[in-house]
Formats: C-alpha cells, structure tokens, sequence
C-alpha cells in the first residue's frame, strides 16, 4: 500500500514539473499543412512572479503569411511599423502562472520549418525574447510546414501526445483510488 502512494506521488510531482518544463511562448499547432488556411493560436505565460505580460510581440518568418486575427479582448493589436510580418498586442495584464493567448489564421508557402520570434514584456519594464534554439532557456516557436497530414513519416503527432498524458493521469489517479479505497481523502 505505501509502494502504491509513493508511486502516484512520483509520478504526480513528475507530472506537475513536466507541465513546467514546457512553459515556453507556444504557436500550435506545431505542424500544419502548407498552402492551406488555417487557424494558429499564440500562448504566452507569465513565468515571473510579482508582475503582469503587458505586451508581446510575434515576428514572422518570409512565407508565413497572417490573413486575420480574431479579436483579443483588453488588447490593442497593431501591425510594426515597416515591417509586415511584425505585430503587437499591448495593453493586456496577465499574470504569474497564466497565458496571453491570441488566436489568427495564416498559411505557410511551403514545406519547411518556420521559426517565429516572440518578445514578451512585463510590467516591471523587463523582457523575454523568445527567440533561441529548442535547447535554450527562451525557445522560439516552430512550426513545421507539410505537405499532407498523418502520412508516413512515423513521426509523433500531437494527439499522440495528448492521448499519452491523458493515459499516464489515468494511471496515477487509478493508483490514488486503489492506495485509497474505502477510505475519504480527506
């Protein structure tokens, strides 16, 4: 019985770092079909304590082309000046431990990699550029231009991800009720 909830609370405390690890600006989804319409969605978490995201910039790459955005409530969005491909949401205030999110439709001209910067601004006057490798500490966005989803390849897919997650909660909340059974949590 104590193997069972030493167990769960392993894995529960490697869940919640996990979660963790992976806090990082996000545009999802991370693979998408070239040539094609589509709606991608920007994430942005306030990772600093003590202050609120006051503003955060995307720059895209030549051949990722924004064709709308759905409206972001308490932001103001602009486009940057003599650059199409950069643009600003201010004016928002989010903060520790929640994302800025906003939402716009784009396609991507080809089957390549594409990688987006993100500059993030706080409150307090400091700033993440999201902008590094994968390896960094601030890494930029990727996304992966294809030609046809879910054909070959072999590679992990997205919902494979989810689906893994969604089975290793199963587990440990299936170890918590049998470490448990028959008696309330308290």
């Amino acid at each position: 019985m104590k193997r069972a909830v030493v167990s769960a609370t392993a894995a529960a405390v490697s869940l919640a770092f996990a979660q963790t690890a992976f806090a990082h600006a996000l545009v999802s989804p991370p693979v998408a079909k070239s040539k094609v319409l589509q709606q991608f969605t920007l994430s942005v978490p306030t990772e600093k304590e003590g202050v609120t995201t006051t503003a955060v910039q995307l720059f895209v790459p030549e051949g990722f082309h924004i064709d709308s955005f759905e409206p972001s409530p308490g932001w103001t969005r602009s486009e940057e000046a003599g650059a199409a491909s950069g643009y600003t949401w201010a004016g928002g205030h989010v903060p520790t431990d929640e994302d800025a999110v906003f939402r716009f439709n784009a396609s991507l001209d080809s089957n390549k990699r594409y990688t987006l910067k993100v500059r993030q601004s706080y409150s307090d006057g400091s700033f993440v550029d999201w902008n590094g490798p994968e390896s960094s500490d601030a890494p930029a966005p990727l996304v992966d231009g294809v030609a046809s989803l879910g054909e070959g390849g072999g590679g992990t897919t997205t919902l494979t991800i989810i689906a893994l997650i969604v089975g290793a909660i199963g587990v440990v909340l299936g170890i918590v009720a049998l470490a448990t059974r028959g008696r309330p949590l308290a």
